[in-house]
């Protein structure tokens, strides 16, 4: 190299690097071509135990992280520096701080200063992260296979530990936002395995200090049976699985009512419990949505988007689209403020979209626009019913 001060500042940095007196490093007063790029920090990191540097390039809308060896880069750095646009680069240490800046007249200039940093920072290469359901000392995560003994995540339940973690933070401001209540019942709607049921138990009986009972419906007996084991193990004493279907479950009044991945029709039989149990919430995350695709099938329409639905995977994303849209008019109907929004899906279904519906007590409801647009939507589709209408009737 030609620049004796970035030789300088870039000899500092190795040496920080194995005087272990490195805090981190920061490269700013971009004047390239690379479009939004803003700047870039360097940081040192461990990786599968070897020491790397992790580079995050800041863009105007955007972060990538690239991770190197400590001299290949320094080696980056360098070129960046020297060749790429830079314009300021600063090295924090515990022993000082150096400062290399090039001016508009293209003169290079190097500032020595006393260290900012009193201690070097965490090499984790992933920053901790703050969730709802802890691993550690809940004895129903390791019944259910989620972490071993001593609370830590095994490696082929970690998928499914971050998706239970995305549920609970996407449900958890609604949880906040319930009316007052002495016992909040919940009811969870084709619970399975129960891996969000004892999740969402744990977090407001826990977490948010709420009394709540929790109701997992599930018609597979085996399950049930293991849940059941597995809540009394726990001392979870309000939380119950019972056996049956969702159409059968009876219960005067629901608070809460949840069904995540329900197929097709169980999904609107599952609303019509919330809405006949007046809750004050309904949650669920639709599956299969066989019963409209077959009445668009059986129909052929001819309508506007006609060049669309001619294609079967055009015609199933439709369907999913009217199906959902509908059920939304319909909680509307009943007093409800909804939304529809995506999530993060399991691994297992490809399945990504929420419905959730918010109890309004004093709503301003037209339902007879709200009739007429179902109406008119059946009909530009060539829908003949909607399951979910007979709550309607």
């Amino acid at each position: 190299m030609t620049n004796p001060q970035l030789e300088e500042i870039l000899s500092s940095t190795l040496m920080s690097l194995v005087n272990n007196t490195f805090v981190k490093l920061s490269l700013g007063n971009y004047k390239g071509e690379e479009s939004d790029l803003k700047n870039i920090r360097v940081k040192r990191t461990l990786i599968k135990r070897k020491d790397k540097l992790s580079f995050t390039y800041r863009f105007k809308t955007r972060d990538m992280v690239k991770n190197y060896d400590f001299e290949e880069g320094i080696e980056l750095i360098g070129e960046v520096v020297a060749f790429k646009g830079f314009r300021v680069m600063t090295l924090f240490t515990l022993e000082f701080d150096l400062q290399l800046t090039c001016n508009n007249k293209g003169k290079w200039a190097l500032r020595k200063q006393k260290p900012t940093a009193s201690s070097l920072p965490s090499l984790a290469h992933d920053r901790q992260k703050n969730r709802k359901i802890e691993a550690s000392n809940k004895p129903y995560l390791q019944a259910l296979r989620i972490t071993d003994a001593s609370g830590k995540v095994y490696k082929a339940a970690q998928n499914k530990y971050k998706q239970i973690n995305h549920y609970i933070e996407i449900l958890s401001s609604l949880l906040k936002e319930l009316p007052q209540s002495e016992l909040i019942n919940v009811v969870d709607m084709g619970a399975g395995k129960g891996y969000l049921t004892f999740a969402l138990y744990d977090y407001l009986n826990n977490v948010l200090k709420k009394k709540a009972k929790v109701t997992g419906v599930e018609f597979r007996k085996d399950l049930v049976d293991l849940c059941n084991e597995i809540a009394a193990a726990s001392g979870f004493e309000q939380l119950t699985f019972e056996e049956g279907t969702i159409e059968e479950y009876q219960t005067p009044s629901i608070d809460v009512l949840i069904a995540l991945h329900a197929c097709d029709t169980a999904t609107d039989d599952a609303i019509i419990k919330g809405i006949e149990g007046d809750a004050d919430l309904i949650v669920v995350a639709p599956c299969c949505h066989k019963q409209i695709r077959r009445e668009m099938e059986k129909t052929k329409v001819q309508n506007k988007v006609d060049f669309l639905t001619q294609y079967g995977i055009f015609l199933e994303r439709q369907a999913e689209m009217v199906t959902d849209g509908i059920r939304a008019l319909i909680l509307n109907y009943f007093g409800y403020s909804t939304k529809v929004f995506e999530f993060v899906s399991d691994a297992h279904t490809p399945k990504n979209v929420l419905v959730v519906g918010v109890k309004k007590r004093q709503p301003n409801i037209d339902k007879e626009a709200i009739l007429k647009k179902i109406a008119e939507t059946k009909a530009f589709f060539g829908i003949g019913e909607h399951y979910l209408e007979r709550v309607i009737k």
